[in-house]
């Protein structure tokens, strides 16, 4: 124990072992769906499903327990979600290329990541964002898992127009089930029961079981091994085409992890109440830096570009405000390298839930944005229903960052806009006039 107090300062940011330990077994339950659906969607690119499900543990292990051990941040690391998508099918399926050429990419992007983390750059960018846009931030990153939540639950589901609507058999099913077990996570938490979303999961898995939602594969899982620098830099070089396309392609890893991992660290920051008095986040650079090596480990072993999770958001919710938490989620996964089945057994049925609770506990800072100011107010609106309207962290910050410095230079307040502040939002135009030109 008193290595542990040593290491991760529990009092001095007021939590115990026990906390941190249920925080980061109620993050891990949030996110293992990642295990499962990283490597289907990559096996679309004709990787072995196998290899990958190994690799996407392994990096993500790595990347969390650095977090933990170096950053000292209550924050979990996995493959990122769209970004495995773009992997797979625009750059694999789409433009044709091999998954050992969009392996590269990412490797690239991880080393380009490295560099900028050592040398500030990255961290500027984060402290760079104005107050109320990072008050925006935590608030539309927590509407934007409750969608998350909701959808995977079932409870909304896509209409005749391709817009979500409320399903009307949202109280049958799985999504029935999900509405209980909101209901038992909603009523433990205003009991404030230790631990209230983790066992309201746990509590919703049962309840599915007499039904078939919670479903037990059985047996054990042989780990097997993951692939091991499987580049293919000659498949790069072989054309001018496939060299500039190349170059885009890492800009666009680059881009949507960047601002991805930028929003969900603050939201989450803000959320723990770590956040500096000047609105920097402590030990940002190590926190990047953690970013930037998952994603780098991750090419090397097979898997896309990890980034920070926010359904590390969960563990917050439950008092995690130490690297312990990450540590946790860390081990976390690779145990699930030999208890694959048990964890594949908990149903978003049971997880749902507990993500739309987060939704509510991460809106708070939205009572703190300056809603007389215009120029403040709807930059900060923008960044929150872009987030869920085009279920992109990175587009919401990507909009609210631009109409800031635009109606703030011409409503005569152009000395309130930061220098870095506006290095961002020309690198934000410079993607604008790239995919203009496409």
């Amino acid at each position: 124990m008193e290595t542990l107090e040593r290491i991760f300062k529990l009092k001095e940011n007021k939590t115990d072992v026990q906390t941190e330990i249920m925080a980061g077994i109620t993050t891990f339950m949030t996110m293992a769906y990642i295990l499962v659906v990283n490597p289907l969607i990559l096996s679309d690119s004709g990787m072995d499903f196998a290899k990958v499900f190994a690799a996407t543990a392994i990096a993500s292990a790595i990347a969390s327990i650095f977090m933990g051990l170096v950053a000292n941040l209550p924050f979990a690391l996995s493959a990122g979600m769209g970004l495995n998508a773009l992997f797979a099918y625009t750059v694999c399926i789409s433009m044709g290329y091999s998954w050992q050429w969009a392996l590269s990419a990412i490797f690239v992007e991880g080393i380009i990541f490295l560099i900028m983390t050592i040398t500030n750059i990255r961290e500027a960018i984060v402290n760079s964002v104005p107050a109320n846009i990072k008050r925006a931030i935590g608030a539309g990153v927590g509407l934007f898992v409750a969608y998350i939540g909701l959808k995977n639950a079932g409870i909304i589901i896509a209409d005749e127009s391709n817009l979500t609507a409320l399903n009307p058999e949202w109280y049958k099913g799985a999504s029935g089930t999900a509405v209980v077990g909101l209901i038992i996570s909603a009523v433990l938490l205003a009991r404030k029961v230790k631990g209230a979303l983790l066992i309201g999961m746990l509590i919703t898995t049962f309840i599915g079981i007499p039904s078939g939602i919670t479903s037990y594969a059985g047996g054990s899982y042989i780990p097997t091994s993951p692939y091991f620098c499987e580049f293919a830099f000659s498949e790069i070089t072989a054309s001018s085409r496939s060299v500039f396309d190349f170059v885009i392609i890492v800009l666009t890893f680059l881009y949507f992890d960047m601002f991805d991992t930028v929003g969900t660290l603050i939201a989450c920051a803000g959320k723990s109440g770590i956040i500096n008095p000047d609105g920097s986040i402590p030990r940002a650079k190590q926190a990047l830096l953690a970013d930037a090596l998952g994603t780098t480990a991750g090419s090397m072993l097979g898997t896309s570009t990890v980034t920070t999770f926010v359904e590390s958001s969960a563990g917050v919710a439950e008092g995690g405000r130490t690297g312990l938490t990450a540590v946790t989620v860390g081990f976390m996964f690779l145990l699930s390298l030999f208890l694959e089945p048990l964890f594949g057994s908990i149903p978003s049925a049971a997880t749902s839930p507990a993500l739309i609770i987060v939704g509510v506990l991460m809106i708070t800072p939205v009572k703190t944005i300056n809603f007389d100011d215009y120029t403040e107010a709807i930059p900060a609106f923008m960044t929150m229903i872009l987030m869920v309207a085009a279920s992109s962290i990175s587009d919401g910050i990507m909009f609210g960052i631009l109409s800031y410095v635009i109606i703030k230079a011409l409503s005569g307040k152009i000395r309130e806009i930061d220098a870095m502040t506006w290095v961002v939002a020309v690198l934000f135009m410079v993607k604008v006039i790239i995919d203009f030109f496409g």
